[in-house]
């Protein structure tokens, strides 16, 4: 059964780090990559950060670039995002996903599993 289990979350203070991990269990052969998407209520899910788990190859949205870092562990199978320097802004419920494909590697709909969400919130 595929499980995918985020940790880490929590309230910090504008400027802070907090790093997610995302525990992965059952998932099929095939998975090449790994994301991190970030949700609000009555918002679009947008990706944050994507990772190609053979090549190491990473991606970011734009508003993280120079402040978040994807990685992964396969001896562990956990990927994680490490934020720092954190805004009010990355306020957000945030969702690790696994997916076989190459098609926009920021884009929802090409993963195809997902964890329950954790919560991030950045206070000012």
């Amino acid at each position: 059964r595929v499980n995918l289990v985020e940790s880490g979350g929590g309230s910090v203070q504008a400027g802070g780090s907090l790093r997610l991990s995302c525990a992965a269990s059952g998932l099929p052969y095939g998975i090449n990559r790994a994301a991190w998407f970030r949700q609000l209520p009555g918002k679009q899910r947008e990706g944050v950060a994507s990772i190609y788990l053979e090549s190491g190859v990473t991606f970011y949205r734009d508003s993280a670039k120079g402040r978040f870092t994807i990685s992964h562990d396969n001896a562990k199978r956990t990927f994680y995002l490490q934020m720092s320097d954190l805004k009010p802004d990355d306020t957000a419920m945030y969702y690790c996903a696994t997916g076989q494909g190459v098609g926009p590697p920021l884009a929802a709909p090409n993963y195809h599993y997902w964890g329950q969400g954790i919560a991030v919130s950045v206070s000012s």
